[in-house]
C-alpha cells in the first residue's frame, strides 16, 4: 500500500523596490522579514526581484525589464493584458507566443514590440538603468528562464493599489499579494479565540473594501424600484455597503467582548500587572511559559500568538503579580490591524510594567525596538514603565554581548530557555513592585475573619497575632489595597 505524497508548498517570488531614502541595510532587513512572512504562510521562496527607483511604477511597481524577469519566474507574458480585469490573469498565463516557440522576440532582436511600447507609454515605466538586479544565483535552477521552477505566488514588499494588483496579476499570471495581504492571511490562520477572529475579519474587510471587483458583465446597477428616481446603486457600491454594514456588526460584537474584558481587568486591580510586549517572534510566549509555568502556545513563526493570555507568576508572589502575553508588532503593521487589536492591546496600556522583549540575535533589533515603541505610543502605552529584555542572548557571541551592554546599559540580557535567567527575572519583578508597597496595621474582628484570608492573598503579612478583639496583622501591601482593607474593617 503506497502512502499518499503530500503536495509541495506553493512557490513564491519576492518583489521589492528600494525607494529613495531607504538604505541598503533597511531594504535587506525588510526583504528578510517578507521571506519570514512567506515561510509562516507555508510558501517556498524561489527568487527575489529587486530594483532601485525613486518611486513605485504607477502601473506595475517595477520597470519593464524587471517585469519581464518576474514573468519568466511565474510563466506569465510580462505584459498587462487588455480587457476586463477578471480575464487578465488568464491572459497573463498565455505567455509570449514567440518565447514559447523558442523563437527570438522583438526584445531579443534589440527592439520593442508595439505592445511593449504601448505599455511603457501608458504606465510611464522607468528604464532599468537604476536597477541593482535580481538576487538569483546564475547557477540556481530556479533562476529566470527555468520553466520547471515557475512560481504561482508573487509577494510584493509594498502596499499596492487595486490597479497595480490587477496589472501584476495579468502580467505574471500568478496570485499577487502585497505586504498587508500577507500579514492579514497569517493573522487569519493564527486567530483562535472569537475576539481574535473578529479583529482579523474587521481588518480584512477594511482592506478588501476598496479592492472589490464585481465579476460578470450583467447590469451594472441595481434598480431603484417602481417609481424610484435615479439608476440606483452600482454593483460595486452595493458590495461596499454590505462590507460597511458587516464591519459595523463586527465592531458591535467586539465592543461587547471588550467590555467584558474591561470588567475582568477591574477585578484584577488588586494585583500588580506585567505585559509582555515586543516585535513578533522575539520570544514573548517562551518567556511567558517560563514565568508562569502555563501552557502557552510557542512556535518559531511570526505572529504565533494573537490572543492575550493572563497568568499568575509562578512560584506565586505576594502580593500577586499577573503576566499577560500580547500580540507581536511588525514594521509596516497595517493600521487597520492595530486599530482592530486595540481592545487586545488594552492589557499593555493598563499594565503597571511593560516587559519589552527583543530578539538580541536579530541584526535589526534597534529598528524593532523603535517600531515597538512607536506602536505603544499609538495605543497610549508609551508612558508606562518599561524594562528592556534582550532575549535569545545564548545565540549572541561574547563580543556582541559586550556591544549590547554598552548600547543598552539598563537592559537585562537573558535567554527564555535558561531557567536561571527566568528565575532572576522573576526576582527582579518582585523587587520592582516591592518599592511601591507600604506597611500598615489591620485589626480584623472575629466577625470579619474572611478578611484575614483576603489579606494573606493580597498582602505580604509580616506579623499576625490574636487577642480578645480579633486578629492583628502587620502587612506590606499596595496603597490602594491597604486603604480598601482598612475601610472594610472600619465599616
Amino acid at each position: 500500500m503506497t502512502s499518499a505524497v503530500s503536495a509541495p508548498p506553493p512557490r513564491a517570488v519576492l518583489v521589492a523596490v528600494q525607494l529613495r531614502g531607504v538604505d541598503d541595510h533597511e531594504h535587506e532587513a525588510s526583504l528578510i522579514e517578507l521571506a519570514q512572512l512567506a515561510k509562516t504562510l507555508g510558501l517556498t521562496v524561489v527568487g527575489r526581484i529587486q530594483q532601485k527607483r525613486s518611486a513605485l511604477a504607477p502601473g506595475v511597481v517595477v520597470g519593464s525589464g524587471k517585469l519581464a524577469e518576474l514573468a519568466a519566474l511565474t510563466g506569465g507574458s510580462g505584459k498587462v493584458p487588455k480587457g476586463p480585469p477578471e480575464k487578465r490573469r488568464q491572459a497573463g498565463r498565455g505567455g509570449d507566443s514567440e518565447r514559447e516557440r523558442g523563437g527570438d522576440s522583438e526584445r531579443e532582436r534589440g527592439g520593442h514590440s508595439e505592445v511593449d511600447q504601448d505599455l511603457e507609454s501608458e504606465l510611464e515605466l522607468e528604464p532599468d538603468a537604476t536597477t541593482g538586479g535580481d538576487e538569483l544565483d546564475p547557477g540556481d535552477p530556479d533562476r529566470p528562464g527555468k520553466r520547471a521552477a515557475q512560481a504561482t505566488v508573487v509577494l510584493v514588499d509594498h502596499d499596492l493599489t487595486p490597479t497595480q494588483l490587477r496589472n501584476l496579476e495579468g502580467a505574471t499570471g500568478a496570485e499577487v499579494l502585497d505586504r498587508t495581504a500577507v500579514i492579514l492571511a497569517i493573522f487569519e490562520r493564527h486567530a483562535r479565540s472569537r475576539e481574535a477572529r473578529l479583529q482579523v475579519e474587521i481588518a480584512r474587510l477594511a482592506y478588501m473594501a476598496p479592492r472589490l471587483r464585481v465579476a460578470g458583465h450583467g447590469s451594472d446597477r441595481s434598480g431603484g424600484g417602481l417609481g424610484a428616481k435615479g439608476a440606483g446603486e452600482s454593483a460595486a457600491q452595493l458590495e461596499r455597503r454590505k462590507v460597511r454594514d458587516r464591519i459595523a456588526e463586527l465592531k458591535s460584537e467586539l465592543g461587547d467582548i471588550a467590555r467584558n474584558a474591561g470588567r475582568r481587568r477591574e477585578r484584577r486591580a488588586a494585583a500588580d500587572t506585567v505585559a509582555l510586549v515586543g516585535y513578533t517572534n522575539a520570544g514573548k510566549s517562551s518567556l511567558m511559559r517560563g514565568l508562569t509555568g502555563g501552557e502557552v502556545y510557542v512556535a518559531d513563526k511570526l505572529f504565533a500568538t494573537l490572543d492575550t493570555t493572563v497568568r499568575a507568576l509562578v512560584p506565586p508572589a505576594v502580593p500577586p503579580v499577573l503576566v499577560s502575553d500580547t500580540v507581536g508588532f511588525l514594521k509596516k503593521l497595517p493600521h487597520d490591524l492595530v486599530a482592530s487589536f486595540r481592545s487586545t492591546l488594552d492589557e499593555a496600556r493598563e499594565a503597571d510594567l511593560l516587559l519589552h522583549v527583543v530578539d538580541a540575535s536579530n541584526p535589526a533589533l534597534a529598528s524593532q525596538i523603535q517600531v515597538t515603541r512607536q506602536v505603544l505610543g499609538e495605543i497610549g502605552a508609551g508612558s508606562a514603565p518599561e524594562l528592556l529584555l534582550l532575549n535569545k542572548i545564548d545565540r549572541v557571541p561574547a563580543a556582541r554581548r559586550a556591544e549590547l551592554a554598552r548600547d543598552y546599559p539598563a537592559a537585562i540580557q537573558l535567554s527564555a530557555k535558561a531557567p536561571a535567567d527566568v528565575a532572576a527575572l522573576r526576582e527582579t519583578l518582585i523587587e520592582f513592585f516591592a518599592r511601591d508597597l507600604v506597611e500598615g496595621d489591620l485589626l480584623i474582628p472575629f466577625a470579619l475573619q474572611r478578611l484575614v484570608s483576603e489579606a494573606h492573598a493580597s498582602c505580604r503579612v509580616l506579623a499576625e497575632t490574636y487577642d480578645e478583639r480579633g486578629a492583628r496583622l502587620r502587612v506590606l501591601a499596595r496603597p490602594a489595597v491597604l486603604t480598601r482593607l482598612q475601610a472594610e474593617v472600619a465599616g
